[in-house]
């Protein structure tokens, strides 16, 4: 066989296995609801592993890579959290509090401070590191904070601490 043939062989097995996905670097921290759903998406990627796999030579060899790609990354998400206690400060964000603020438009926002992995900022869930969780992170109600964004800065001021919920 031409070895160019060997070559691109190799070179198509190569290209089938998916790019894997990014730890970041901060802390795992995460909120207890958080280490479920975590706990949750890996329990549903080995159901589906086990199901690619139950049909031996008719699976779908790059679902199943990718689905194995996944689990890797969630069971790695599992085994780093450090689950962070409810929030209860009314006078200090913590992870996992919510926090009404006004912005320089006198534009009102809530949001809620949550790990990594559960953040969802169009359902108003911020991760704790970006940079509006770590403007937030450690304020009270009254305090004026600056939120660095790649758009510009912003002032915004904290209105309202309250807990998980």
């Amino acid at each position: 066989m031409s070895r160019a043939f060997v070559n691109e062989d190799h070179a198509a097995a190569q290209a089938s296995q998916p790019v894997e996905r990014r730890v970041s670097d901060q802390p795992n921290y995460v909120t207890a609801a958080g280490l479920r759903q975590l706990q949750q998406r890996v329990a549903e990627l080995n159901a589906q592993r086990s199901d690619l796999q139950a049909q031996g030579e008719r699976a779908d060899r790059q679902q199943l890579a990718d689905v194995e790609r996944d689990l890797r990354y969630f069971s790695a998400r599992v085994q780093s959290a450090q689950v962070v206690p409810a929030a209860t400060s009314r006078s200090k964000v913590q992870i996992g509090s919510r926090v009404r603020f006004v912005d320089e438009q006198d534009q009102e926002h809530q949001v809620q401070l949550v790990g990594e992995d559960e953040a969802d900022a169009g359902r108003g869930l911020i991760n704790w590191g970006s940079p509006l969780g770590r403007a937030l992170l450690g304020a009270g109600p009254g305090d004026e904070v600056v939120w660095r964004r790649p758009a510009g800065d912003l002032a915004i001021e904290v209105i309202e601490i309250g807990g998980a919920g």
